[in-house]
């Protein structure tokens, strides 16, 4: 752990400087590079990165992901069917969109958020259920140089924890045992006062181990130098609800799936790392340009706003008397006029520098793809509403580009929920699913229907099981009004030409196997059907 956590000091300072970002206290990081505000006089703290990570979050909201599970064999139809209507139901127990929107803003913030999907056995009093939610990068440790995290050889999560309730609810592991902290994790600079003395970092290590040519999931969960729970000290065989004997976790291990039970998705992806960088990572320096310039801008307007006078004293110029902008009188030696005093000259800023700040605005938003088409702003003269559309729809590739690795991440969140309710889903639970038409159906479901079948006997030989395996294509949920809109025009004309009459089928068909838009299969499957 000690070694993970070395070699991921510099993602770790990478992240956190991008929160800094986020909060608009960047000052701090750029005075690392950059000398500006070190008078004490204003400093400007602009909002177009801001701007541009609220844009790229809510591109991703809109695309808020839908799974469509589908069968690889005819014979479980039924069974994805259910699985595609009870895996939202699941995710949404979850709130599983408010996990997703925290998500999302730490992936353009910091390029990275990570899944956490696990069996929480304190679920629905003690029946159990899937857990899913959004992991602190920060508290996640694992072998420095792998890109997948399946690969790393432990993977460590830390969390603090209150020491008094550690004591209630372990009471023979840490009997008599002094809970000094030997390990703390890197922390955000949280604006709260965050106390930590009577807290201790509680350590959940995952590790593969083969056990009879199986690669199995083992689990510790220790504080210090006392394990309080392992898989591989659980020896005794279990009884699932059922009633039937289950092997020890010891020879299983922790999860059937053999995975651990995290989901990275990063925004733009780097070699040796399951992290990427985001767009704080990618807009720094041009923000930090932006605000340099808007600082002496201001500055500059400060001097030729307020008058300034050189004053006759018995020195040289006062130093501190000009630097301080608000002091409308600098002391200097020598007679300079009539009464004693000069005007200070001031030099506007010249009109080639206003340029070279919009320039700098353009390449930040050139760079983030936070264009002003993608805005809803357009060029003058462009009023057509299809014209509007296909510059949106071009100017929106990166945000579709970052949505395609959310779908990606949300596929293996539903992949794992899926090996856990084959898993631990014995017990018949009740889901309300959305039936034809809309209309509210409650049903029943149970993980007989996915659990290995026996293929028979064929010319006497026995055919051993097969597993029901599933495919995952996800869509978005949600569409703009005008993607609706568009959809709903396409339908009403194919009504208008008369698609839909049977007499009229085979044009029809022959029509839709030119063309191509969303859902055109299930359109023709419709049309050949009334045919």
């Amino acid at each position: 752990l000690q070694k993970y956590k070395a070699g991921k000091v510099i993602t770790e300072q990478r992240i956190i400087a991008s929160e800094n970002w986020w909060k608009l206290r960047n000052t701090t990081e750029e005075q690392k590079t950059t000398n500006i505000g070190k008078d004490g006089g204003f400093k400007s703290i602009s909002g177009w990165l801001h701007n541009v990570i609220v844009s790229k979050h809510a591109d991703a909201m809109e695309a808020y992901p839908e799974p469509n599970i589908l069968p690889r064999e005819e014979g479980d139809r039924g069974e994805a069917k259910m699985l595609s209507a009870i895996i939202p139901c699941v995710l949404e127990q979850n709130n599983f969109e408010e996990t997703y929107d925290d998500a999302m803003w730490r992936k353009m913030k910091s390029g990275t958020c990570v899944y956490k999907i696990v069996w929480d056995k304190n679920k629905l009093n003690g029946l159990g259920d899937i857990g899913v939610e959004c992991a602190n990068i920060l508290n996640l440790f694992w072998e420095p140089g792998i890109t997948d995290i399946q690969k790393s050889r432990y993977f460590f999560h830390t969390e603090l924890c209150d020491k008094d309730l550690l004591q209630e609810r372990y009471p023979e592991q840490l009997k008599d045992k002094h809970l000094g902290d030997t390990f703390i994790a890197t922390k955000f600079l949280y604006d709260d006062h965050v106390d930590t003395e009577n807290k201790v970092t509680v350590i959940e290590c995952y590790y593969h181990k083969y056990i009879e040519g199986k690669n199995t999931l083992q689990y510790v969960k220790y504080v210090n130098d006392v394990v309080l729970y392992a898989t591989e000290n659980d020896m005794q065989p279990t009884v699932d609800e059922l009633g039937q004997m289950k092997p020890p976790m010891a020879l299983v291990g922790l999860y059937d799936h053999g995975k651990y039970p995290y989901v990275f998705d990063a925004l733009y992806p780097i070699e040796g790392s399951p992290c990427g960088y985001g767009y704080v990572d990618i807009c720094q320096n041009p923000q930090t340009e932006i605000d340099v310039l808007k600082t002496c801008f201001m500055k500059n307007a400060r001097v030729g706003a307020m008058p300034r006078y050189f004053s006759r004293g018995d020195g040289t110029i006062n130093e501190e008397e000009f630097l301080d902008l608000d002091n409308p009188l600098v002391h200097v030696s020598g007679d300079m006029s009539e009464n004693g005093l000069r005007p200070v000259d001031h030099k506007p800023i010249d009109g080639s520098y206003l340029n070279l700040l919009q320039w700098d605005v353009n390449e930040l938003r050139e760079t983030s793809g936070n264009t002003e088409t993608s805005t809803g702003t357009t060029s003058s003269g462009v009023t057509a509403a299809s014209a509007i559309a296909a510059l949106q729809e071009a100017s929106g590739k990166g945000s579709r580009d970052s949505t395609l690795s959310a779908y990606r991440a949300y596929s293996e969140i539903v992949e794992i929920c899926i090996e856990l309710i084959r898993q631990f889903y014995n017990l018949p639970r009740k889901f309300r699913i959305l039936g034809q038409y809309g209309a509210e159906q409650y049903v029943s479901y149970t993980n007989q229907g996915i659990q290995p079948q026996s293929q028979g006997v064929d010319f006497g030989q026995d055919m051993g099981y097969r597993l029901p395996v599933f495919d995952i294509k996800v869509s978005a949920q949600k569409k703009n009004v005008y993607t609706k809109v568009a959809q709903n025009e396409l339908a009403l004309q194919f009504y208008s030409a008369g698609f839909f009459n049977p007499q009229m089928a085979d044009q029809a068909l022959a029509c839709l196997d030119m063309m191509d838009f969303d859902r055109k299969q299930f359109i023709m499957q419709k049309i050949a059907q009334n045919g």
